[in-house]
């Protein structure tokens, strides 16, 4: 337990604070009691911890405590430990979540067959789930990298959620004997991953929800709202053509793919997919930090992006005659050819995912605001007060923390 000690700022990783006759920097969200670097109790001291505060951590990540939404009560021991189980238990999840999909991908599916005997179907979920894989290996690490990995992961998991019960959805329109035991393990999957990303989230507390601040924030804000809704509105349409030659001439030609050309509980799946992708894309630009919001905007694009490579697999594969109702032998009877190709759609689609990927990737290198930065950095705040200095003007206990730990481990 840290008893005495006030946590007065908190970074990405670190949070700087006072204890009982010294100045100590501490691991955020981390069991031990002791500083991992300390100074004493002087206004020395205190310029000195915050000028190495501000040097191991980024500016724009540094918050007072208060506006943490912690109130000005430091982090106890206690409290770290849970953050530190909640983190390890939300990695565990979503890893477990991870090797469900992975053993999904191998019975029947839907209609009896498997997602590893489709490639243009086991491509997406096999990118789904080496995201989740690395967002779990990021919570496990610690550090701001866990942040980052519970936000891709949730971005993920929020995005797939309409896709997987779009699936779901043939089985509930057509009956339980089109469903395989491949949905059943990949929902499981599913189901865990997004469970372990929500108690990643849970796990640290560093992150906001904010307006933007400046004519930038609020250009990147107007243009992934944009994006987003482009995407959305470029998932409904047919994505897939077809033209049927044979050696008199064109046979016929017709698009597949429509969205809203599908039983019931499949439509629902696939708004579900337009609604919620724009929700993650305006949160994930109002995000504070932007680099957090980034990760969030990448988790929700990756599924999109796999879509849209799924479809590309499909268009270089063989179009079966069965799609257009003919068997092999009278197709090669009549001497058929079927020409798959792409809607205008799909390549707007494409677009808008792309203008996404370059969005999250300017809002992760976007650097802290040049006021604020160079405010944290140039001057320390007022040095923090504990509850000791009403009780008694002399400094009482220990006036070392513990064992002098080496500066390596900053």
């Amino acid at each position: 337990m840290r008893e005495g000690v006030t946590i007065s700022h908190r970074g990405s990783v670190y949070e700087i604070g006072r204890g009982r006759g010294f100045y100590g920097i501490w691991i955020a969200a981390a069991p031990q009691p002791a500083p991992v670097e300390w100074w004493p109790e002087t206004q020395d001291g205190w310029f000195d911890a915050w000028s190495r505060f501000t040097a191991v951590e980024a500016p724009g990540a540094i918050v007072a405590v208060s506006q943490a939404g912690q109130g000005d009560v430091a982090m106890t021991g206690a409290s770290a430990r849970e953050h530190y189980a909640l983190r390890l238990a939300g990695a565990a999840l979503i890893a477990a979540g991870v090797i469900f999909g992975i053993i999904g991908l191998f019975p029947g599916y839907t209609e009896g067959a498997s997602l590893a005997s489709q490639t243009p179907e086991v491509v997406p979920h096999a990118i789904y789930l080496a995201t989740w894989a690395i967002s779990a290996v990021l919570l496990l690490r610690g550090g701001s990298g866990s942040r980052t990995g519970a936000l891709i992961a949730a971005g993920t998991s929020a995005v797939t959620f309409g896709l997987f019960f779009a699936d779901l959805g043939i089985v509930i329109a057509g009956g339980t004997r089109l469903g395989g035991a491949g949905l059943t393990l990949s929902l499981v999957g599913w189901l865990a991953c997004a469970a372990g990303a929500v108690l990643g989230l849970l796990s640290r507390r560093d992150g906001l929800t904010a307006r933007p601040n400046g004519r930038e924030a609020w250009l990147a804000t107007v243009l992934c709202v944009i994006a987003g809704l482009g995407a959305a509105l470029a998932f409904a349409p047919p994505w897939d053509s077809y033209v049927l030659v044979t050696p008199s001439g064109i046979l016929g030609s017709g698009t597949a793919g429509n969205a809203f050309k599908n039983p019931g509980p499949v439509i629902l799946g696939n708004v579900a997919v337009m609604v919620v992708l724009v929700a993650i894309v305006i949160i994930a630009a109002l995000w504070r930090p932007v680099r957090q919001g980034a990760a969030l905007l990448a988790g929700a694009t990756i599924p999109l992006a796999a879509q849209a490579i799924s479809a590309l697999v499909q268009v270089s594969e063989k179009t079966p005659p069965q799609l257009f109702g003919l068997t092999p032998g009278e197709a090669a009877r009549i001497g058929l050819t079927i020409n798959a190709g792409l809607t205008a759609a799909f390549w707007v689609f494409t677009a808008f995912v792309i203008a996404l990927i370059l969005l999250s990737l300017r809002m992760a290198t976007t650097p802290a605001a040049p006021g604020a930065a160079a405010a944290v950095a140039a001057q320390p705040p007022e040095e923090p007060q504990t509850a000791a200095d009403d009780a008694a003007p002399a400094r009482l206990g220990v006036t070392q923390p513990g064992p002098d730990w080496p500066a390596s481990q900053l």
